[in-house]
Parts: structure tokens; sequence; C-alpha cells
């Protein structure tokens, strides 16, 4: 193993026991619910990131399988009692679903008609949860039940948030590094050549989208646990806005991007009070500040800053002349 793979195993596994130790050094419960959230809106932002910042398709609907993901936990779990992690991977598979039943016509669209269909199907799930209101509760909306032990306390459930918040990000990592998360970079920046050289347009955007769909179903079913009560203002489209312009700050083609612009946008605004008050300005000013100042995003900042700082290993190898090959080409010039 090299000393690059050292070190990046090293970090990983530091990251990894500082998240498992979380609940053990913050400072109050306020602070650990806000880190739960951090991870539940990650395990959708991750595999929407996979949609927007790897295949380049400009989904701002994602609210809308959210609000399934939670809906359905509620309506299993609660109504009809099913087993609580029964219900989350239940839920998981209606969002890949939903996902699927959505990409399926929208994907042919060009970018800007694709991204009108997500919120649209938005709006749609918005609309649903009012009128099904045997099922959904309407206006007055549904509690949602807590998982059972060891996960019903507030440090439990943090700890179930950050384990699927780690195997998602492992997994979409293992994605992104493979010939599929090469043939999405493709499609996102030359969709036309990528499908000359025998790249499945179509098809991959329609896998990722499902994958994406299946991330936030269970994101929902986690969300609506944390919120414990659920309406129809809980799904707000202003959230699907939040996701989509996490991976943009974050950094399009990077998985951990996307991750530092979800842990700043969600806890800064709630850390400091006043721009609690003033979300979307201050989701629209960074928006901006990036897109003019770092269009690559936050996390190529990062990568390049340590790229600077990584020790360089320069090696110095002795030059020998091949003298035979020399002499033949002076023996060659004499003889003209």
């Amino acid at each position: 193993m090299t000393s690059s793979s050292l070190r990046s195993l090293a970090g990983t596994l530091v990251a990894i026991a500082a998240v498992a130790t979380l609940p053990w050094w913050v400072a109050d419960q306020y602070q650990l619910h806000l880190a739960a959230l951090i991870a539940v809106y990650w395990v959708l932002i991750c595999g929407l990131n996979l949609v927007v910042g790897f295949s380049g398709q400009l989904s701002i609907g994602h609210v809308g399988l959210l609000a399934i993901g939670a809906y359905g936990f509620a309506i299993l779990a609660g109504r009809y009692e099913w087993s609580p992690y029964l219900s989350l991977l239940a839920c998981g598979a209606i969002g890949g679903l939903c996902g699927f039943l959505l990409g399926l016509p929208s994907l042919r669209l060009p970018g800007f008609y694709f991204a009108m269909a997500t919120m649209a199907f938005a709006l749609i799930v918005a609309e649903l949860t009012l009128a099904l209101g045997d099922f959904t509760g309407g206006g007055v909306g549904l509690a949602v039940p807590p998982f059972p032990e060891p996960f019903a306390s507030p440090e439990g459930f943090y700890l179930l948030a950050a384990g699927a918040a780690i195997l998602i990000t492992w997994l979409t990592r293992n994605v992104a590094q493979s010939q599929w998360g090469r043939g999405l970079i493709a499609i996102r920046d030359n969709p036309v050549a990528a499908e000359s050289v025998g790249v499945p347009v179509f098809r991959m955007k329609l896998l990722v989208f499902v994958v994406s769909g299946m991330s936030a179903g269970l994101a929902g079913a986690l969300f609506g646990s944390l919120q414990s009560y659920i309406t129809p203002d809980t799904f707000v489209f202003e959230l699907g806005l939040f996701f989509f312009v996490c991976i943009i700050i974050g950094g399009r083609g990077s998985i951990y991007g996307p991750l530092f612009g979800t842990i700043v946008l969600t806890a800064l605004p709630e850390m400091v009070a006043p721009l609690a008050k003033l979300g979307n300005l201050f989701y629209g000013l960074a928006l901006l500040a990036v897109v003019l100042l770092v269009p690559e995003g936050i996390g190529r900042v990062f990568e390049v800053l340590s790229a600077r700082l990584r020790p360089r290993k320069l090696e110095h190898g002795a030059v020998e002349p091949d003298a035979r090959r020399l002499a033949e080409l002076l023996r060659e010039e004499r003889s003209r």
C-alpha cells in the first residue's frame, strides 16, 4: 500500500471516528439534532449528486421524493404498524420506483425542461398530500413513530442517520470512481460524444435517477422520524432548491465538496441566529459568490490547497547514455 493510500485510509478512519463519537462531545441536544439533520439531508444529497454533479441533470424536485418517503414511513410504520426497519427499506424501494416512473419520460427532455418536470412533480406531490387526506391527514398532517431501541434516543437516532450517511457515501464514492462514474462525467460534459463511443446515455441517466430516488426515500423516512410530525408545509419547494444549491456550492463532480456545502448551509444559518431569519437571502448570496468567484465549487478549493500542501517526493534518477547507440550514430555520420 502506497503512502498516499495510507494517508487516505487514516483520514477516512479519523473522520468515521469523529462522526461516531460526536454525541459524546457536542455541547447540547440541539446541536446533536442539527448533526442528525445534516446526516439525513446528506443521504438525499449524496444520491442527488450523482444526478446533478456527475450526469449533469438539473433536478430541483427531490423534495417530492423526500415527502413520499416521509409519508410512506408514517403510514406503514404508524398506521399499519409495520416494523420501522422494514418500513425504512420499503420507503427506499418506493422512492426508487417513483424515480423510475418520473425519469422514464422526463429524462429524454433537455436540461431546462427536465428541471421544470421535476419541479412539477414536487408540486403534484404537495397537492396530493392535501387531497388524499384519508391517508396523509391532509393539512393536519401525521404523527411519525420513532425507531425502537437502541435508536429511540437522540444519540441512537443520530448514529442510525450517520450510519446510513456513511453507507450511502461509500456506495456513491465507489460508483464515482468506477467506469460508471467516468461514463456519467462524459455524459455531463458531452452526451453526443459519450454516445458515439458506446456509453448508454439514457440507461445510465435513468439508473442514477433511480438510485437517487432510493436515497431520497430513505432520507424521507429518517427525516419524518426525526421531525416526529409532518404536514404538507414541512416539504416546501425551497427545500428542493436547498438540496440543489448544496451541490452547486460544494462543486460538481466531487463527493466531499457537496458534503461540505451541506454542512455549511445547514448549520451556519442555525448557529448564527440572524442568518436563520434570512435563510433564502443567505443561500442566494452564497450561491452568487461561489458562481462568480469559484465556479468549480468550494470542494475544488480544498483539493487545490491539499495538493499544494501535500509533500512531493521528487525522484532524481541518473541518466546513463547508450554508448553503443551513440557510437553507431557517429559511424553513420562519418560514412556520409
